[in-house]
C-alpha cells in the first residue's frame, strides 16, 4: 500500500523543464519513426489552460480502476485539481498516488502519467483557489491535488503528430 505524498513545500512548486518531444513506440499503428509532425508543447498548454473538465483515473485498494472528470486549474504547465476528501477518487489517491489524467477530446488529445501531492495548507493554495474562482465562481479550499507527470502523449492528427514527452523519472 502506497501512502500519498503530502506537499509541505512554503510555496507552490516550480514548474518542470518541458523535454525534448519524441515519438512512442507502438508497433503496428502507422505512428512515423521520424521527427516530422512532432507537436510543440504549445498543443498541450493551450488545451490544458482551456479545458474545464480533466478526467482522473485512479486505482482502488482491490486493483479496480476508476475514473471521473473533476475541475481543475492548468498554471505554469502544472496541473492543480481538487475533489473532497471523501470521493472514491480522492480516498484511491491516498492510497496510491499514480493516476492518469486527460481531456475530453478523443481527436485532440493529451494524456498525462504520473503521480500527486495534496496541498493542505489554505494559505498556500491562496493563488490557486483565486483561479479557481475566476474560471468556475466558487473557491474550492484544501485538498488540491498537483499532478507531477513523468510522461506526456498529445495528438492532433493520429498516428501522424503523436508526440510523447518523457519527464524525470
Amino acid at each position: 500500500m502506497t501512502k500519498s505524498i503530502e506537499y509541505s513545500g512554503n510555496q507552490l512548486p516550480q514548474p518542470s523543464i518541458i523535454p525534448t518531444p519524441t515519438r512512442p513506440i507502438v508497433k503496428d499503428y502507422g505512428i512515423p519513426e521520424d521527427e516530422e509532425g512532432l507537436l510543440n508543447w504549445d498543443f498541450v498548454d493551450e488545451r490544458m489552460a482551456n479545458a474545464r473538465n480533466y478526467w482522473v483515473a485512479t486505482v482502488e485498494v482491490n486493483g479496480r480502476p476508476h475514473t471521473v472528470p473533476v475541475w481543475g486549474i492548468w498554471r505554469n504547465n502544472i496541473l492543480y485539481f481538487g475533489g473532497g476528501p471523501d470521493t472514491r477518487w480522492s480516498r484511491n489517491v491516498a492510497q496510491n498516488q499514480e493516476v492518469v489524467v486527460h481531456l475530453e477530446s478523443g481527436d485532440e488529445v493529451v494524456i498525462f502519467e504520473g503521480s500527486v501531492q495534496r496541498i493542505q495548507d489554505a494559505e498556500l493554495m491562496a493563488p490557486i483557489d483565486d483561479l479557481y474562482e475566476e474560471k468556475y465562481k466558487i473557491r474550492h479550499g484544501p485538498p488540491i491535488w498537483i499532478l507531477t507527470p513523468r510522461v506526456v502523449f498529445a495528438w492532433g492528427t493520429y498516428p501522424t503528430t503523436t508526440t510523447r514527452w518523457l519527464f524525470g523519472t
